[in-house]
């Protein structure tokens, strides 16, 4: 379940309190006293036998005997009596509850544990949505509810703040209200039996009172579910998390590099990044960063001017901004030469832009202007300090009334007194962001360049690469090793898998003896290494395992024999079973990096970047990121390492082949979505360099799924469904279908260019020039969990026809969309498309499929009419009507019973 229901908590009619009292600091009486203090619009029923009214209002000895069925009710009994009333509320259609009581899961022992799945069990059948148990409860300011024990009421506001402890939602609340800001709602999850992170995410990114959101969180329990709603929701308002509890030792037990870079808060911080989600890391950056992307300024890069009256704070906000990766603006001589014209000799002809401590408001102004037409930057911090000779006040009015043509962000810091002249409150009049100290105002900046980031990542159209795998010789690869119970593939599997996946791989043979080492050196010729074969040494550098630059058969016959002697001593209880000759590649002057993948307990695998090489945990330079991955998101996990920057070359040293490594990200993701078999994995070190890229030593560990596999479901994210492709034939002629990638963004701009207008207002309902980025990202870039699109292409690789839904998060319905290219209408290929659609949809288990379709498209309506699907007026679109197909009746007579 998602959203479904989740209207009678947050916008409920009416509201019944299980277990109000009128004891005095009790939880029942705080709840009694919010709800009918709150200003609810509804019927508030307070509910307990031992009172005749609480608070003043009629109260019923229990649920039967309430006057009416509450759409919402909020208990506060003790925890066994909690299943019991779930069951007669849902009984009498009450479809949502808020579980203050605690005692069930978290308390850790099996009676709790059964009262948990008890109530979860008594809500089920009615379809009744649970928020808790072990919460303060939900405050919905656009309808004056407070159902929650909390000390007060927030201010109405644009912000929603979801976090699954209810003292930080009091804490919240509190901060917030002293500093002026509002809430849309506040929302205390607890133990999250049923309403979780995602299922929150799902309505608010569709509610009209919420124009940003906050979460804290501190556990996420359904990975897919919390990225596909965070990624939705982000798309349409900004997303702001803190993660408690960022410090664990579990990466101390990891075997491979890969598990002892990672840790399990790094993890959090590549699903939050996949997701568009921006992270803080106090409460404090929370609200900046709220603030300022509330005010919604558009920032085109990272390169800030700063405007001020004084040296020093410039000097601050300067190492703020260098420290916090972004850019002091270089002005240009057209714009030095406009300050120049307005400010005083002294100024300081650079940036920061220091008009010095006289400066009044028409200086300010004066500098503002010129700045704000200065393109080189993207955006002005304006400092102020309080003195004696200037107003600061004066200086805030000046500045507000200096006009901003190009919109570019401007912010604000106007310290001590000068902030105190009520100039705080012009600037949020003005909808400008403004903060107490430099150091935060330049956060404010870095936030809105992560934003845009983020936002552009969410958008950006990859490129197309060439990826195709052998899949069989893979799993053949990995075989030897599951079917003898081996943890580690040995060294010929791993070059067989890697070379199934076209990674570039060193040549090895692994041998038996010392003997058979040096004629296997001898057959490669050339400069080989020698490595230890132990499945009980993990890193055979650390006991003697590996001799490197080997020539000829007797070096390396007299290195294996002492190999053999110092590893026994070094490692006497490991089993030795034999050598590995490596072909030794000479690249001067590559670069070691490393490559790996592991699995997180929430996120599952995880892919890891970095700088390699055997003081790789030493150096701790990485990149983490979630399959699946497309050479955009490859490129943008390699840019996060300080080693990017070399890699890209300087001085002499030319950059490597960026592109090769990226695609090696990609291979490896691809690797990790095919092959469930697979759970951890280290290329340490990948030489990279001008000349490409080649994995010299690599492990990978593999172990047999469990029974049924979890295949893909072991993803955070839904990779792409490969095998819905297939070829079609229509009147003799080949084609193929198959799901969108985000690399079709070409071809879907050239299938637009053949339609003709009217299709192109019969499918959009609207008329249409050309596809924005925006619009051709979403076309493209699907959550293939959510959504699908059904691509026909022809034998010259151009696209003939799409189909495509969205589900609803709850799989009720989705909607559904068919355009056919004009040239290629009439000849079956819409029936096609809908034909494959209908069935996939169903064995999705989608309720049903609805489309809206204009009046006078005779052609889609006759097709949907002679696929059974149901014609109606649509109520709320003139000239538009409905067509609806019911896909499981059974799912959607009960829906229709429960509304009833």
């Amino acid at each position: 379940m998602s959203v479904r229901n989740l209207d009678a908590i947050f916008r409920p009619k009416s509201v019944a309190l299980i277990g109000a009292s009128n004891r005095p600091h009790s939880v029942g009486a705080v709840i009694a006293r919010n709800l009918l203090a709150g200003g609810f619009d509804g019927p508030v029923m307070p509910v307990n036998p031992q009172h005749g009214s609480v608070a003043g209002v009629l109260c019923y000895p229990d649920a039967a005997s309430l006057p009416m069925t509450p759409d919402l009710a909020v208990i506060c009994t003790p925890p066994q009596t909690v299943p019991g009333l779930i069951a007669a509320l849902g009984a009498r259609g009450t479809r949502g509850a808020i579980v203050v009581t605690a005692g069930f899961r978290e308390a850790g022992n099996a009676a709790g544990r059964k009262l948990d799945q008890d109530m979860l069990d008594a809500a089920r059948p009615h379809l009744m949505r649970i928020i808790g148990p072990n919460c303060i409860g939900v405050l919905s300011t656009p309808v004056n509810l407070n159902a929650s024990f909390a000390h007060g009421t927030p201010r109405r506001g644009k912000v929603a703040f979801v976090a699954q402890s209810g003292a930080m939602v009091a804490t919240v609340m509190d901060w917030a209200g002293a500093r002026g800001l509002g809430f849309s709602h506040l929302v205390s999850l607890g133990d999250m039996a049923d309403v979780d992170f995602g299922d929150v995410l799902d309505y608010l990114a569709g509610d009209p009172d919420t124009d940003a959101i906050l979460l804290y969180v501190e556990g996420i329990t359904q990975a897919r579910k919390f990225l596909s709603a965070a990624r939705a929701a982000a798309r349409l308002k900004p997303i702001v998390a803190i993660k408690a509890g960022r410090q664990s030792a579990a990466a101390k037990a990891a075997a491979s590099h890969t598990g002892a870079l990672a840790g399990i808060d790094a993890v959090y911080d590549a699903a939050f990044q996949r997701a568009g989600i921006l992270r803080a890391y106090d409460l404090d950056e929370v609200f900046d960063a709220v603030e300022t992307l509330a005010m919604r300024p558009n920032v085109a890069g990272d390169r800030l001017a700063i405007l001020t009256n004084g040296g020093g704070i410039g000097v601050l906000a300067t190492d703020a901004l260098i420290g916090q990766g972004g850019r002091l603006a270089e002005l240009a001589p057209e714009t030095l030469s406009r300050l120049d014209a307005l400010l005083p000799p002294t100024w300081s002809h650079a940036n920061p832009v220091d008009i010095i401590g006289d400066a009044d408001g028409r200086r300010y102004a004066g500098a503002l202007a010129a700045l704000l037409a200065a393109p080189e930057a993207d955006a002005i911090l304006i400092l102020h300090c309080p003195t004696a000779i200037a107003s600061g006040l004066e200086a805030a009015k000046s500045v507000i009334a200096v006009p901003n043509a190009e919109a570019r962000p401007v912010l604000i810091s106007w310290l001590g007194s000068s902030r105190d002249e009520d100039a705080g409150a012009l600037f949020d009049a003005a909808r400008l962001p403004s903060y107490d100290t430099p150091e935060k105002a330049v956060r404010g900046f870095i936030h809105l360049v992560r934003y845009r980031r983020g936002q552009e990542q969410l958008m950006e159209v990859p490129p197309a690469g060439d990826f195709s795998v052998d899949e069989g010789r893979a799993r053949r690869a990995i075989a030897g090793a599951l079917g003898s119970g081996d943890a580690w593939l040995d060294p010929v599997a791993v070059q067989e898998l890697f070379e199934a996946y076209r990674i570039p791989i060193v040549r090895s043979q692994r041998v038996a003896t010392a003997e058979d080492a040096a004629a296997t050196a001898q057959a490669f010729g050339g400069t080989v290494a020698l490595k230890i074969v132990s499945p009980d040494i993990t890193h055979k550098s650390d006991v003697g395992g590996v001799v490197l630059d080997l020539v000829g058969a007797d070096a390396t016959a007299v290195a294996a024999r002492a190999m053999l002697a110092r590893v026994a001593k070094a490692a006497p209880a490991a089993r030795l079973q034999g050598f590995l000759v490596q072909e030794m590649i000479r690249r001067p002057g590559a670069y070691e990096l490393i490559l790996g993948m592991a699995s997180d307990a929430t996120f599952g695998p995880f892919l890891l970047f970095g700088q390699g090489g055997v003081a790789v945990e030493q150096i701790a330079d990485k990149a983490l990121a979630l399959p699946p991955l497309n050479l955009a998101l490859a490129r943008e996990m390699i840019s996060r390492t300080r080693i990017y920057r070399q890699l890209k070359g300087y001085r002499d040293r030319p950059p490597v082949a960026l592109e090769e490594v990226a695609a090696t990200l990609v291979k490896l993701s691809r690797m990790i979505c095919d092959l469930d078999a697979v759970i951890e994995l280290d290329v340490n070190p990948l030489l990279a360099d001008d000349k490409g890229v080649i994995a010299v030593d690599a492990r990978v560990r593999v172990a047999e799924p469990q029974a049924g596999g979890q295949g893909t479901r072991r993803l955070a994210i839904r990779p792409y469904p490969g095998a819905l492709a297939c070829r079609e034939t229509l009147g003799g002629v080949d084609f193929v279908l198959r799901p969108v990638r985000p690399e079709d963004a070409p071809a879907f701009v050239r299938f637009f260019a053949r339609l003709e207008p009217e299709d192109i207002r019969l499918r959009f309902l609207a008329p249409l020039q050309a596809l924005s980025a925006a619009r051709l990202a979403r076309l493209t870039q699907i959550d293939y969990d959510r959504e699908m699109a059904l691509v026909l292409f022809d034998a010259a690789q151009e696209i003939a026809g799409i189909a495509r839904i969205a589900a609803d998060p709850d799989s009720l319905n989705a909607d559904f969309a068919v355009i056919v290219r004009s040239d290629l209408k009439g000849r079956g290929i819409g029936r096609l498309l809908l034909q494959r659609l209908i069935a996939y949809a169903r064995q999705r288990g989608i309720g049903s499929l609805t489309g809206d379709i204009l009046k006078d498209n005779a052609r889609m309506l006759a097709l949907c009419s002679s696929l059974d699907f149901a014609i109606a007026p649509a109520a709320d679109a003139a000239g538009v009507v409905r067509a609806r197909l019911v896909l499981q009746p059974e799912t959607m007579n009960r829906m229709t019973r429960e509304k009833t």
